[in-house]
């Protein structure tokens, strides 16, 4: 993919995730505790402001903060996406 990524340091980005299999699909729902989890240890781990973040079945948005000099939200989503896939039952 040839993306156009904005790299402001403490820039707030907005971001849509999808799943890869969307049709009919509740995933995030049906495990938004794990989901939760992700995020809580991921923040933890790599601080950021969430300003707003919303959950579909099938796909979500979110609009987060980065602390002043940090760029690496790629670092962030891999984080929730590898702890949420693991801990999936």
């Amino acid at each position: 993919s040839n993306y156009r990524r904005n790299w402001q340091p403490g820039g707030t980005f907005f971001f849509t995730v999808n799943l890869a299999n969307r049709a009919g699909n509740d995933l995030l729902i049906r495990h938004v505790d794990l989901l939760r989890h992700a995020v809580r240890v991921t923040k933890a781990a790599h601080p950021l402001d969430i300003v707003a973040w919303v959950v579909h079945p099938d796909h979500m948005h979110a609009i987060w903060t980065l602390p002043d000099g940090d760029t690496d939200y790629a670092l962030r989503w891999r984080a929730i996406k590898s702890i949420f896939s693991r801990s999936l039952p």
